[in-house]
């Protein structure tokens, strides 16, 4: 206990590991946040006209889709629409039709709306005889939203790795190692007290990330505790490895951020392009957190089938990182009584 004591208070001291600590639970509260923002009327039409330009029953008919703003000169309307913050439509009469003009830095869909407006403008009197089926708009962002709150949980539970790699380094550069090696401490007892702590304080800071990001219903809160546990232990047998083969801090900063690099970018290319390749989609799961977004994307989503696959996979995983890390230690202990 006293040598957890004082793996414990070292980490009130490394204002690295504090903000790897802090930092996911800030962004889970920004990302709350956000989420309750209304970005609906991003994707709202708007068109700019020139006073005395366009008849009566024009301006009406534009105004069935978006509001119409209208300007009192030719200057006014070109800066209205080459302004970058906006997607400003331009719509001017054009004989008996209507032509549109567009700055060039607008999104895909305002485009889209540009080039077919006219048609459509030409075309009104026959659109009034068809039936019209308002249907409901995708929330596009929603998924996204749920996307960057698992990322964040996923760096939360990475908070184990960061200080055990970090801690260990650090007690090689500041001799503490040399005299850990005499103290009365088993390889296998110093390996647990690092062991314990990155685990424990990952998985606390994924705890708390997830309540601030999920309402989930008892049963499902069970697995996503039971999938934070088994990444939080995979994180922190990371960390012990990253930290027995750093020599520098800068050698392990630069492995850490490999390794966050690797957690962070598979699981969301994967999410992204939408991998249906059975092979490709095996390869993936080599990354523990390939398994940990699969499952909590499931949960999210209301699922429980692919969040309990995900937990074999990462207990397959906490089963193989800890024998990787016991063979390294053996070849280590055998590598240094020969010399």
């Amino acid at each position: 206990m006293k040598g957890l004591h004082y793996q414990l208070k070292s980490v009130l001291h490394d204002k690295f590991c504090l903000m790897s600590f802090l930092l996911p639970l800030v962004v889970a509260a920004a990302l709350n946040t956000v989420g309750m923002m209304d970005f609906s009327s991003l994707g709202e039409l708007h068109f700019g006209i020139l006073e005395h330009d366009l008849p009566g029953q024009t301006i009406t008919w534009l105004e069935q889709y978006g509001p119409v703003t209208a300007y009192p000169t030719q200057k006014d309307l070109e800066d209205a629409i080459k302004e970058p913050s906006t997607n400003l439509i331009g719509v001017k009469a054009d004989g008996k039709a209507i032509r549109t003009i567009l700055s060039g830095d607008e999104l895909d869909l305002f485009r889209q709306t540009a080039d077919t407006l006219p048609a459509l403008y030409e075309q009104r009197e026959l659109s009034r005889q068809a039936e019209i089926c308002v249907l409901e708009r995708p929330d596009v962002m929603a998924k996204f939203h749920e996307m960057f709150l698992v990322v964040t949980l996923i760096v939360a539970m990475f908070m184990g790795c960061t200080f055990n790699a970090m801690n260990m380094i650090s007690e090689k550069e500041d001799g503490v190692a040399l005299i850990n090696e005499i103290l009365p401490m088993t390889a296998r007892q110093y390996a647990l007290q690092k062991l314990a702590i990155g685990f424990v304080l990952g998985c606390l800071s994924a705890i708390f990330t997830a309540a601030i990001c999920f309402r989930l219903p008892p049963v499902k809160a069970a697995l996503l505790l039971a999938l934070i546990v088994l990444s939080s232990f995979v994180s922190a047998l990371i960390g012990l490895l990253i930290g027995r083969i750093s020599d520098t801090l800068m050698v392990g900063v630069i492995y850490i951020k490999l390794v966050l690099l690797v957690f962070m970018a598979v699981p969301i290319l994967s999410f992204l392009v939408g991998i249906r390749n059975p092979l490709v989609q095996s390869i993936c799961y080599f990354v523990p957190s390939q398994a940990t977004f699969e499952g909590i994307m499931d949960l999210a989503n209301g699922g429980t089938a692919t969040a309990i696959r995900d937990g074999v996979i990462l207990a397959g995983h906490c089963a193989g990182w800890f024998l990787l890390y016991l063979l390294l230690s053996k070849r280590k202990r055998m590598h240094a009584s020969l010399t």
